[in-house]
């Protein structure tokens, strides 16, 4: 069977991710860091991915939440 997302996708999955997780766009590979959290969508620091608004998208390139990889430290 073919896998239809990158390796490391979120797609929604929040069982994946803790609070402290820093996630990736696969489209322009802007870091959501939840210790800086996001200027553009005046997203306080410390909030983790999970808890970010249903309708934030990615601040550089308009990318959706699910289009976020998970990245391994």
């Amino acid at each position: 069977m073919i896998s239809k997302s990158f390796e490391g996708s979120y797609l929604g999955d929040d069982s994946q991710i803790t609070d402290e997780t820093k996630m990736e766009c696969k489209i322009c590979w802007y870091v959501y860091d939840p210790a800086q959290g996001d200027d553009y969508w005046q997203v306080q620091p410390g909030t983790p991915f999970t808890q970010l608004p249903a309708e934030w998208r990615c601040p550089e390139c308009d990318g959706e939440k699910d289009q976020f990889m998970v990245i391994k430290d």
